[in-house]
């Protein structure tokens, strides 16, 4: 099928640059991601991802960490994933 419709969307110029700079790396360009996204609208019949109004647990969250603060951690996921989320227990001898 031929590719005839168009579709003309303002964001703002940052938001482009950074969006095309991070899918230029998965090797997707922005036309062939807004494909993607419209194509999942129309199997999942609605946003593919839940949008919500943030409560005051998360809202909290996010203003810490748009002032700088909370944890950080360094490491390869796997190894943030094995050292936070899923501490390993001790073996017994």
């Amino acid at each position: 099928m031929s590719k005839t419709g168009y579709i003309t969307a303002r964001v703002e110029p940052k938001l482009k640059e950074s969006a095309g700079r991070v899918l230029k790396k998965v090797g997707v360009s922005t036309s062939q991601a807004i494909t993607l996204f419209l194509r999942q609208v129309v199997m999942q019949r609605g946003l593919p991802f839940d949008v919500r109004v943030p409560n005051a647990e998360t809202r909290r969250a996010i203003d810490e960490l748009e002032a700088g603060g909370g944890a950080t951690y360094r490491g390869s996921t796997k190894e943030i994933f094995d050292n936070v989320v899923r501490p390993r227990r001790k073996r017994r001898v």
